[in-house]
């Protein structure tokens, strides 16, 4: 059976946050959307907001979960998370993850502090 992308890629999404929670992480927010920009998964880390950005990968030929989000994809990730950050009451500390899925096996690489909005 051949999944589409989307199913490819919410299966992953729900992979990941299970795998986050797994290591104690907290849900606040899932697909997060702008006009700009979406975030997968917005976790709280001990304190630390975490903006996830989950891959489905189909192989790592084509190098790791990070070196497939581009400038431009970066820019709305970090847009997104600005937009978020302006709706809490508090300014807290937060990084950039990226998880990267591999479907059939479910092999989970999870790159902490992935990038940084300043970038």
């Amino acid at each position: 059976m051949n999944e589409t992308p989307r199913a490819r890629g919410a299966a992953a999404e729900d992979h990941a946050l299970h795998y986050l929670q797994r290591e104690g992480l907290r849900l606040k927010t899932r697909n997060f959307r702008i006009r700009r920009g979406e975030i997968d998964l917005i976790m709280e880390d001990n304190g630390e907001i975490v903006f996830v950005e989950v891959r489905a990968r189909q192989s790592s030929r084509f190098g790791d979960g990070i070196d497939s989000i581009t400038v431009a994809k970066r820019r709305r990730l970090i847009a997104a998370a600005r937009a978020w950050l302006q709706r809490q009451r508090d300014e807290p500390m937060t990084r950039f993850d990226v998880i990267a899925v591999e479907p059939n096996t479910h092999q989970v690489e999870w790159i902490r502090d992935a990038f940084h909005a300043d970038d």
